[in-house]
């Protein structure tokens, strides 16, 4: 530009005219602007479809809680929104309890116990494992026995034939027992672990038994307690729901159920047990897992001990060799049937066997030691435990005191009511009411005699182990008539295993 423009460009006419053109720019943008976006009244309509959004979501929890009262059968996103506000804690108490007994009340179809499966899992963390670990890593769970301690010699065995083993384990409440208690008992054992150390004790030893961490299932520990005080624990889709979305979260691929039915069990019949297995392995099939189930009874002991530390005694009995039919029954069985599932074993009859060789031949007493070892316990302890002859009590706490039981008349021992004995000890202070209450280790009752045994009258044939408080005269009378004699007629061995059930 030349400089005669330049002067040209201040002169004042000039400026006159160049102010009107941005005046006349200017309204023409506005007015753009308008037919563009009319006018405010639509901000403010779009504010309010988002108020009326946040109304919608804040009455969605009492509407779906109408929806499952009234039978409904809740979507996908249903189930969705009612999980996501337990992890977010959105939902009040009361709605979360007043959505349990409805479902409690009115059930769930199988696609809405697979949602709310799957929504549960993926509302924490999901473990991950190694590439070569690919189609080994394998749990267990039971619905909960008396005197089961399966667990104590059936994940050593695993790991012993070649599987990752990273179970997940529970405290006993009511009148069962829990395997986190029994570990417990022995001094050093740490049942917290966290992802990494899991990894780590799973690289080095193959197998770990730990508690659920703080990540993991988060809605399950909210649902967990809130059933235990509305009376919706019996609930088969809230059962389904909490057992596999964690096993799910644990990125197995292949689990098996050990479902207990009889008067020490949950479901007191085998069709009720059969019904909570069938829904069990069917939700873990459909997370990706193969699940199968076993039926076992559960209407006496396993094996010939409860009580936390006596149970770990009877563990390393068994997996020093000793002989325990009903225990290793339930061992080979449910082993027999993860290597089956992971392709460790040809068949069932060959799984059975490699778990027994495992067993037997020691390798699974090593890994328990090496477990124990791996979650704290001092290596001079671990070995003393696993050694040939070792005075148990050195380590283990031992009760005050003990009372042998005599039988009142002469007899073949039939049966033990394993439910009067769980009831009994668990008010002498072996088990807890409340999730939290400390228990006390030591105490416990041994079986002395054998079923099938004959007995005659004055014969001890139960030693029961106490502190404060003693049995009292009505305890100890209850005790006498758990004891069920009979004739050689009346009794027949029975296998515990009832049924199978195979991945679908």
């Amino acid at each position: 530009m030349c400089v005669d423009e330049v002067h040209a460009l201040r002169h004042p006419s000039c400026l006159s005219i160049n102010i009107i053109i941005i005046i006349i720019i200017i309204i023409i943008i506005i007015i753009i602007i308008h037919q563009v976006r009319p006018s405010s009244p639509s901000f403010t309509s779009v504010d309010q479809s988002l108020i009326d959004v946040q109304q919608v979501a804040m009455l969605s929890i009492p509407d779906l809680i109408k929806k499952k009262r009234d039978g409904g059968t809740l979507s996908d996103g249903d189930i969705k929104t009612f999980v996501k506000s337990l992890s977010c804690g959105s939902i009040q108490d009361c709605q979360t309890g007043a959505m349990l007994m409805a479902i409690w009340q009115q059930g769930m179809d199988v696609h809405e116990t697979a949602t709310l499966t799957k929504e549960m899992m993926l509302s924490g963390e999901i473990m991950s494992w190694p590439r070569e670990w690919a189609g080994l890593v394998v749990d267990k769970h039971s619905t909960g026995g008396v005197g089961d301690k399966v667990s104590l010699v059936l994940a050593p065995a695993l790991a012993a034939c070649g599987c990752k083993v990273p179970m997940i384990s529970g405290r006993g409440l009511a009148h069962t027992g829990g395997t986190l208690d029994k570990l417990e008992s022995i001094p050093g054992f740490s049942i917290h672990q966290s992802a990494e150390q899991v990894r780590a004790i799973l690289s080095s030893v193959g197998c770990c038994i730990v508690g659920q961490t703080e990540t993991l299932v988060p809605a399950d520990r909210i649902l967990y307690a809130t059933r235990d005080i509305t009376g919706t624990v019996d609930s088969l889709p809230l059962i389904t729901g909490s057992i596999i979305s964690k096993k799910g979260a644990e990125s197995l691929m292949a689990l098996v159920l050990d479902v207990k039915f009889g008067q020490a069990a949950l479901y007191k019949d085998l069709r009720g047990a059969k019904e909570l297995a069938q829904l069990l392995v069917k939700a873990g099939n459909e997370l990706g897992m193969r699940t199968g189930a076993v039926l076992s009874r559960m209407d006496g002991v396993i094996g010939r001990s409860v009580g936390n530390s006596l149970e770990v005694i009877e563990a390393l009995d068994v997996l020093k060799g000793g002989e325990q039919k009903d225990l290793m029954e339930l061992v080979t069985t449910l082993g027999a049937l993860l290597l089956t599932m992971t392709g460790l074993a040809a068949d069932q009859s060959e799984g059975r066997r490699k778990i027994s060789q495992a067993v037997s031949g020691g390798h699974a007493l090593l890994k328990f030691q090496g477990m124990m070892e791996a979650q704290g316990v001092a290596k001079e302890t671990a070995r003393a435990l696993c050694s040939a002859h070792t005075d148990y009590f050195k380590i283990l706490r031992k009760a005050k005191h003990q009372l042998d039981l005599t039988a009142s008349r002469d007899g073949v021992l039939v049966d033990v009511d394993g439910l009067i004995l769980a009831e009994v000890l668990h008010k002498l202070g072996a088990g807890r009411s409340k999730a939290g209450q400390p228990v006390n280790h030591s105490v416990g009752a041994e079986l002395l005699r054998s079923l099938g045994q004959k007995i005659t009258k004055g014969t001890a044939w139960l030693r029961v182990h106490y502190e404060e408080p003693a049995p009292s005269p009505d305890q100890i009378e209850r005790l006498q008539s758990a004891l069920v004699l009979g004739s050689l007629a009346d009794w027949q061995r029975q296998s515990l295993v009832q049924e199978v059930i195979l991945p679908v």
